[in-house]
């Protein structure tokens, strides 16, 4: 299919827009018609040579790389020696084409110049146009043929930009298109847009965004700002970009000032698929320091937190001062000044100067650049131009919100829409807010970016415009709260604020649902830490848990918002320490009990038993479970570091999980699944030892009804089926359900679970066998007799 571009340049020959020229060697083509304004300098006529192997393009006499001329050097359009040359009107298509693909160009198209290679049934193979965009000009080239191509842009002799098409089986690039704008000083001396210097005569020379060479008192100044506030980024030129990753991206740099940069950083909230700003990172000078601006209004000299107030503080050249509504730094550059403000959400970048910030490079200035070229690896973490795709929240009403956003062209924020077009601040939050909820104050955080943009640009405040809609007045969000790399601050219910878990870092728990991580056992001790965020999002108050010492309280990181419970041999904090023989065995308990005056508790009772078996010097070994609660979880590891679990069913198909809402009656049977997870079937199987109930939470419980004896169901008992038992990783076994006599409170059932090794060993139970007889049998080898206990409570 055909380009479009070339698709209308190929009508307008057919209908005979203007007269053809076919050049087959070299000619002076006259375009007086069609001026072309080349990198500021205007020219009517053009030379073109084409030899076997090359195709220049010249303004000012045929190419002579001795000489200092305006050109296009570059490989011939395509094997055809010859090229067909037009004129070509204004075309509305193929304005719209060249102010999308450039919109640094401000000035409509006026007319092109085109040489295209065209085979005898108009297949167009490729072509070159010159566009007359006014005081602006573009330079575009098309090629469809496989090969790579690429043109030298050369202004007096030197190469000023390159057009660049490599097309082949996997990558089809096409076409290339540059802004070849620009200013000319004396003559020769070329400028691109958005230069500003200092001539000779004390006056400032500047060209213009639309390619205008202008003069003006140095004294004066123009002002725009860049706005970086959720996952959109709001350009000087009012231009929006999205960013979609957790990556660091180049806001702003300078070629003329090489160690200079601001980078924004991007991470995830409460969804995996929606990014925000979360910090910004200036580098300033070529000692390699960084300077971090991050939430809670937290400045770093590279790892060093800086103590600021309102009072402006020089570090490496950077004014920095800190003030209830946020950070600012300001930055002195060659003609011109930057100044960066961070709120803990929403960045904003001022520029002051002579001129207008045209040769800026970023996000924030005048990049033609993809996002992926403007990523910063060395900054980002690995792994986060990962995308996610989360379910759609179902709570957010998009019409609402836009309805929301949309006060932006309404009072008073109209006093400010002359000066600043509100429509790119509502493209951002209508996009943000039909797909995250508003909450953390997102529904005001782009009024107030707008607002306080207004406000840097002209100072005019639209005093008290958040009472009017609704928001409280601006200040730096969660200022002073620190969280940690895996937290954000955002609202909590209770009207305060708190540090959350980022959706990716709360993922790796949520599927389990645990609380933290395995525990770490040592020779002699061990230590269970559990994650703050995760804690807070369960309402539990890590404060109020403690090991079965009440004295030994869990230790939370200041920096990590991590807590560990730990205990040794020195302190044992109430653990059960065995020995039976080599192996060691450590057992505790974090737990929370309401107070025993308390009538009724609206709080999750907490119990995490972990346990630690080692053969010393091996420590390797971890166990951890939640019972008794709505928070549970059962973790248990030994030497083989693997998980047990025990769960219940009502069918015999085991497809209908027993949960907290499921009745169960007396008589009724009842299947229970013990499962492993992190073994090899084919070397160990799971034996069910005992299982046995108590009406007490103690498995050593006075009053005991077994249910399995010798890894055999109990004969006392017809109602107990054993299956699978030492065949491998899982098995289970059935019974009809029953309560202690004279006793109406909590069962509880117990199970202890061997492993055994295959090979040389049968590890199935023969449960034919009398009682008697079995015990006088050689029993199966057991790896280091690594008994695991595990409990499930039925609550009366």
């Amino acid at each position: 299919m055909l380009h479009p571009l070339i698709y209308l340049s190929a009508l307008s020959l057919l209908a005979g827009a203007a007269a053809q020229e076919i050049i087959t060697d070299f000619s002076v083509l006259n375009i007086s018609s069609c001026p072309v304004n080349f990198y500021g300098q205007e020219y009517e006529q053009i030379y073109v040579n084409i030899s076997s192997e090359f195709l220049t393009i010249c303004f000012n006499g045929f190419y002579n790389p001795e000489t200092r001329q305006d050109c296009i050097v570059g490989p011939k359009l395509s094997a055809q020696r010859s090229v067909s040359f037009i004129i070509v009107s204004y075309s509305s298509n193929v304005d719209e084409y060249v102010h999308q693909k450039l919109p640094t160009i401000k000035t409509p198209l006026e007319c092109h110049c085109l040489l295209t290679s065209v085979s005898p049934v108009l297949n167009l193979q490729s072509a070159l146009a010159l566009f007359n965009m006014g005081t602006q000009a573009a330079l575009y080239f098309v090629n469809y043929n496989t090969g790579s191509w690429v043109y030298d842009v050369k202004v007096n002799g030197d190469t000023v930009d390159k057009l660049n098409v490599t097309n082949t089986d996997s990558i089809s690039q096409y076409l290339t298109i540059i802004d070849t704008s620009g200013c000319r000083h004396s003559g020769c001396v070329m400028y691109k847009p958005g230069t500003v210097v200092n001539s000779n005569t004390g006056t400032c020379l500047n060209c213009s965004d639309t390619a205008v060479l202008q003069t003006s008192d140095p004294t004066t100044s123009t002002s725009t700002t860049c706005t970086v506030t959720g996952p959109t980024v709001i350009d000087f030129h009012g231009q929006v970009n999205s960013i979609q990753d957790r990556c660091a991206y180049s806001l702003l740099s300078d070629p003329s000032v090489p160690n200079f940069q601001v980078l924004a950083n991007f991470q995830e909230r409460r969804r995996k698929d929606v990014s925000f700003l979360d910090s910004v990172t200036l580098t300033v000078d070529g000692s390699g320091v960084l300077i971090h601006l991050e939430q809670g209004g937290v400045v770093k000299l590279d790892d060093t937190v800086l103590t600021l107030n309102s009072s402006a503080q020089l570090v490496h050249g950077v004014e920095l001062s800190k003030n209830q509504s946020g950070v600012t730094a300001n930055i002195s550059l060659p003609n011109y000044t930057t100044s960066v403000f961070f709120d803990g959400y929403t960045t904003q970048i001022t520029f002051k100067g002579p001129g207008e910030p045209s040769l800026v490079s970023g996000l924030c200035g005048n990049s033609s650049r993809s996002l992926s070229e403007l990523r910063i690896s060395n900054y980002s973490v690995s792994g986060c131009e990962v995308l996610y795709n989360d379910t759609a929240d179902s709570t957010i009403d998009c019409t609402m919100e836009t309805e929301r956003c949309n006060l932006l062209k309404e009072a008073p924020f109209t006093a400010c829409n002359n000066l600043i077009d509100p429509q790119p601040y509502i493209t951002a939050c209508t996009d943000t807010l039909c797909k995250y909820p508003a909450v953390d104050g997102l529904d005001c955080q782009f009024l107030e970016a707008y607002a306080r943009a207004c406000s840097l640009l002209n100072n005019n405040t639209m005093e008290d415009w958040w009472s009017t809609i609704g928001c409280s007045p601006p200040q730096a969000f969660c200022q002073d709260r620190i969280c940690s790399a895996h937290e954000f601050c955002g609202d909590n219910t209770d009207g305060g604020t708190r540090c959350f878990c980022r959706a990716l870092f709360a993922d790796k728990y949520s599927s389990t649902g645990a609380l933290g991580d395995p525990a770490v056992c040592s020779k002699n001790s061990a230590s269970l830490t559990l994650v703050g965020c995760l804690l807070e999002d369960r309402n539990i108050d890590y404060s109020a848990l403690h090991l079965k010492n009440q004295t030994c309280r869990g230790q939370m990181d200041e920096l990590t918002h991590l807590v560990t419970f730990s205990f040794n041999s020195t302190n044992t904090c109430g653990a059960v320490v065995k020995a039976n023989n080599s192996q060691i065995i450590y057992e505790n308990t974090i737990m929370k009990q309401s107070s025993s005056s308390e009538v009724i508790s609206r709080k999750n009772q907490v119990y995490i038993d972990f346990s630690c078996f080692y053969i010393q010097p091996d420590i390797k070994s971890v166990s951890f479970r939640i019972k008794d609660s709505s928070v549970i979880q059962n973790i248990k590891s030994g030497p083989w570091d693997y998980t047990l679990t025990m769960k219940s069913y009502t069918d015999a198909a085991r497809r209908q999980a027993v949960d907290s809402s499921t009745e169960v009656l007396l008589d009724q049977r009842i299947w229970v699944e013990i499962k492993t997870d992190g073994l090899d079937g084919r070397v160990i199987a799971v034996v069910t030892d005992s299982c046995w109930a108590t009406n007490e939470p103690s498995p050593n419980s006075t009053l005991r009804y077994d249910l399995i004896k010798n890894s055999c169901p109990n004969p006392a008992d017809q109602t107990v089926r054993v299956q699978g038992n030492g065949l491998g990783t899982s098995n289970y076994f059935s019974f009809n359900m029953f309560q202690f006599s004279g006793h109406s409170g909590d069962v509880y059932l117990h199970c202890k679970v061997q492993l055994c090794v295959k090979q040389n060993n049968n590890c199935v139970p023969d449960c034919v066998i009398p009682l008697r007889s079995r015990r006088s049998a050689r029993p199966p080898k057991y790896e280091h007799e690594a008994a695991a206990l595990i409990t499930m409570t039925w609550t009366n």
